[in-house]
């Protein structure tokens, strides 16, 4: 896993509701266990035609969506099934976040284990970005993760909510068993005791 660290983007506005995991990596593409590639599938039926040709008035297939680190989505996103290549394929398109009012708990699982961060916050502070996105489409949000902090286009600030093991693997780099091995040494100062103990008590 990369670590998170704080940055300024623009930000890809795709303002649809309920975007479920099939819309994100359709299921064809589920067959391969490699996240090579999986950027160029993402909104595969949305951003290509019947041809396989980009539709030019996708936003991803536009410069400013594929200088955007930042995808603005509409209300609960990455409902459906549980697939991993969702996470996958918007980190492997550049995305580092997503920011929308809410998340699938799973799509929310799955996104913080490949270092993508899912940024819920409230309905005003949504609709304000999208405003702001009207107005003027190079806006750019700063994501600070460590102070769990999403700064808008006119400078004011609101708080997200993460998990805190979540937090800390993302801010370290490191995701499940890295955390893990990082404790190698107490594991081991435990187990010492431990096997100590029992054996005290085999020789009473």
């Amino acid at each position: 896993m990369e670590k998170v660290t704080a940055f300024t983007s623009r930000l890809a506005p795709l303002a649809i509701d309920n975007i479920d995991t099939d819309q994100i990596i359709p299921a064809r593409f589920l067959k391969t266990t490699s996240k090579i590639g999986l950027g160029d599938q993402l909104f595969f039926d949305w951003r290509y035609d019947a041809d396989g040709n980009p539709k030019a008035d996708f936003l991803l297939n536009k410069p400013e969506g594929k200088a955007a680190q930042v995808l603005l989505a509409g209300d609960n996103f990455g409902c459906g099934s549980s697939r991993e290549h969702a996470p996958w394929a918007l980190a492997q398109y550049g995305f580092k976040a997503v920011i929308s009012t809410s998340f699938a708990d799973i799509f929310k699982g799955n996104s913080a284990k490949n270092s993508l961060l899912t940024i819920a916050i409230p309905a005003d502070a949504h609709k304000a970005l999208f405003a702001a996105l009207a107005a003027n489409p190079s806006a750019t949000v700063t994501v600070d993760l460590a102070q769990q902090k999403l700064t808008l286009p006119d400078g004011s600030a609101v708080t997200f909510p993460v998990d805190e093991f979540a937090k800390q693997c993302m801010l370290n780099g490191v995701d499940e068993l890295g955390y893990i091995l990082q404790q190698e040494d107490a594991i081991e100062a435990y187990e010492a005791k431990r096997t100590l103990s029992v054996n005290t008590m085999v020789a009473a």
